[in-house]
């Protein structure tokens, strides 16, 4: 299996949605794991838009970058400008991607536009993880 991280700022939303999505759809394939530059616990609506398409991230813990773990990934994807600037060096042998996803946190308005950047970005990653797994079993179908 494939170890991936996903590293954002304070992995509460993108990182923990992107770990929740890749466990169920890269399942047999990646052992996803997820960190941010600080720990800032996991977001309630993170939680409920996940729940809305049928994965369930409550149980998942908001971490910090073990960086001993960060040195045993295959690849480490990162999900905003933050992490990919300062996400601490990583071997040569380790797969760098950068997905720039759009913070819903920050989001100033009714519940129901909060909650509708909140979906967006979860789309989003939901997107990008579908391709990437793709990806993989392409090139391992190939290797």
């Amino acid at each position: 299996m494939i170890k991936v991280m996903f590293l954002c700022t304070g992995n509460s939303c993108r990182s923990q949605m992107a770990e929740g999505l890749a466990r169920e759809f890269g399942s047999g394939l990646i052992e996803p794991f997820s960190a941010g530059l600080m720990a800032a616990g996991l977001h309630p609506r993170a939680v409920s838009v996940m729940k809305e398409i049928g994965i369930d991230i409550s149980k998942q813990k908001s971490k910090g970058i073990d960086e001993s773990l960060l040195k045993k990934m295959d690849i480490v994807i990162t999900l905003c400008g933050n992490a990919e600037e300062s996400c601490p060096w990583t071997p040569p042998e380790i797969r760098r991607i950068h997905w720039p996803i759009a913070d819903p946190v920050g989001t100033i308005g009714s519940e129901e536009k909060i909650m509708n950047e909140f979906r967006k970005t979860r789309d989003a990653i939901k997107d990008k993880i579908v391709r990437f797994i793709e990806e993989v079993r392409d090139a391992q179908r190939i290797a």
